[in-house]
């Protein structure tokens, strides 16, 4: 009862760890890009410390309401929605997206160029942004990678030991046939060894029962 209750333990936090790696790292296998919520200039439609998930899109597609992640600079990234769709009159190739965030009173000072857009936010999960930054940086990552491991020691480990009682218990089984069987061998060799002393007495006794005669 007790190991089939661990083994149900582990093996939900299991499930629940890789749907976590799947919602957090497998989506970059499907070409979507995952940014934490850090400020709360987009309350209340994504909260601080959820997750949003972002995909590139042609800049020429988007429009007035849509939510866009954008770079302010080399390592910040901002996520706002487009109040204005400006074109460069110059250069047609050019758009610049006025933006402001939902929870902003006012607009964002410089409009976004079109080269600085990382794509549009199609889906967001709450909360799950706080264990994301956890894992990413120390020493949650070391936190991390050590309850991995022991989560893996947790799963895996009862079996093998299980598998080395029961290989054991069969060794020991099989070494008492072993000597079940020299002693079934050696007790046949005695009583063969007795029948011929047996025999041997009779043929004597019947030898000098004749000389007798």
């Amino acid at each position: 009862m007790l190991k089939k209750t661990w083994n149900s333990v582990t093996t939900i936090i299991l499930v629940i760890v890789v749907i976590l790696a799947l919602l957090l790292a497998g989506a970059r296998l499907v070409g979507l890009q995952v940014y934490t919520v850090l400020s709360g200039s987009m309350e209340p439609t994504y909260h601080v410390g959820s997750i949003i998930y972002v995909k590139e899109v042609d800049p020429a597609t988007l429009k007035v309401g849509d939510p866009i992640s954008f770079l302010i600079s080399e390592k910040t990234v901002a996520t706002h929605r487009i109040i204005e769709v400006l074109p460069d009159e110059s250069d047609p190739n050019v758009i610049r997206f006025r933006t402001k965030g939902d929870n902003n009173d006012i607009e964002d000072t410089n409009p976004v160029h079109s080269n600085n857009v990382l794509g549009k936010v199609v889906g967001t999960i709450p909360l799950l942004g706080y264990v994301s930054n956890f894992v990413q940086n120390p020493p949650g990552t070391y936190i991390a990678l050590a309850a991995m491991a022991i989560l893996i020691l947790a799963v895996f480990v009862p079996d093998i030991i299980g598998n080395a009682r029961k290989l054991q218990a069969e060794e020991e089984e099989k070494q008492k046939q072993e000597e079940s069987s020299v002693d079934t061998e050696k007790l046949k060799a005695e009583l063969e060894a007795l029948k011929q002393q047996i025999q041997q007495k009779i043929e004597k006794e019947g030898q000098e029962n004749e000389e007798n005669v």
